[in-house]
């Protein structure tokens, strides 16, 4: 079956499909990963976008029940230059195109890759449709462009939890802590319960009051999908955790929901970071680690208080902000994904700084 994938600039590429049936809109992107095409699908964080992969071939290790990163595809469309039928993977219970199917997202391959990424670096993200049921590219440019915007939009609320639950790890936690959940992935979850954290998450518009009362040593804050200046529900919450002195760690819009709460400001990247490739300078170390990320929106460093806020971490293709640490309470945040999956492990060293938060406040707390 024929689809078709058109662009709010005009720009139409016509392909086969090979996940589900019908329509569906979305921010259009580009991630680098070379692997890990599971995870980026069930990754929320990618809620109301369509994700172009750029490395060639897809699919070739099929999907298995294992290394899903939530619930459901939460990609609004996948775009590939070949997708593979025939997965060869002892670890595959199924195809991709079975997989994309079963999970009602439309997918589209046999189209040029490069070519979408180039005209993404050069005009940004955009709007964009994938059909196999209008063949009209007029009409599907004009629906494109009708489609919802990133820029002001909150997709937290479609891909949070409803209800709190204890995350079962393999490991005893020793450190009670609470995750927001923003549209978290489960080897965040692995990870925490790997350091030593006992982790209950929590529905994103849960009150600190009910936080509180879960009695943490922790707080973390989650990724997740969307515009982060569009979560004004969530910035009292934030801040009366900080009040509360508990030790807080947020990655990518945790980071950007944080810096919000800071009073900080946060604006839309041209076409984002997205990709296991991505090199972060830490200022303390004088190191360069290779990071996982996936974010249209960034922090306005020269937003925030430079007394209270210090930027632990550099952007090197662009020079934004990957990082921050409150100068007098326990907080801190990245931009990136320390879990790694898919990417690099240089960033796990992360959880063990929040791990050493917890210890210090509870040594203190013993103290008095």
């Amino acid at each position: 079956m024929k689809a078709i994938l058109a662009i709010e600039d005009g720009t139409v590429l016509e392909g086969r499909a090979v996940g589900a049936e019908g329509e569906a809109c979305g921010e259009l992107c580009f991630n680098t990963s070379m692997t890990g095409y599971q995870e980026i699908l069930t990754d929320p964080s990618y809620a109301g976008q369509i994700v172009t992969m750029t490395y060639p071939h897809i699919g070739n290790y099929g999907i298995n029940e294992e290394d899903v990163e939530s619930r459901q595809p939460f990609v609004r469309g996948f775009v590939m230059r070949e997708c593979c039928f025939e997965p060869s993977n002892w670890r595959a219970t199924m195809s991709l195109p079975e997989y994309l199917k079963k999970h009602g997202v439309l997918a589209i391959d046999d189209v040029d890759t490069r070519v979408i990424t180039r005209i993404l670096r050069e005009k940004g993200a955009m709007k964009s449709i994938i059909s196999t049921i209008d063949a009209d590219h007029a009409s599907l440019v004009e629906k494109a462009k009708n489609s919802q915007d990133m820029l002001g939009s909150d997709f937290v609320k479609d891909v949070s939890i409803p209800n709190a639950y204890h995350f079962m790890g393999e490991h005893a936690g020793n450190y009670k802590v609470v995750a927001l959940d923003f549209g978290i992935k489960t080897n965040i979850l692995r990870l925490l319960n790997e350091a030593g954290c006992d982790v209950t998450v929590v529905p994103a518009t849960t009150s600190a009051e009910d936080i509180l009362a879960l009695q943490p040593e922790g707080v973390f804050l989650s990724n997740g999908p969307g515009d982060p200046a569009a979560l004004t529900y969530l910035y009292p919450t934030i801040q009366k955790l900080m009040e509360s002195q508990r030790p807080m760690f947020g990655i990518c819009l945790g980071h950007q929901v944080l810096a919000h709460a800071l009073g900080g400001k946060t604006y839309k990247l041209k076409f984002g970071h997205r990709g296991g490739n991505q090199p972060v300078y830490n200022n303390d170390t004088k190191r360069v680690e290779i990071t996982a990320q996936n974010h249209g929106f960034a922090v306005d460093p020269e937003s925030l208080n430079s007394e209270d806020v210090r930027i632990t971490h550099i952007h090197l293709n662009d020079q934004t902000c990957s990082g921050l640490e409150h100068t007098k309470i326990p907080v801190f945040s990245v931009q990136y994904h320390p879990e790694s999956s898919p990417g690099p492990h240089d960033s796990r060293y992360l959880f063990a700084r929040f791990i050493e938060m917890m210890e210090k406040a509870r040594a203190s707390n013993t103290a008095v």
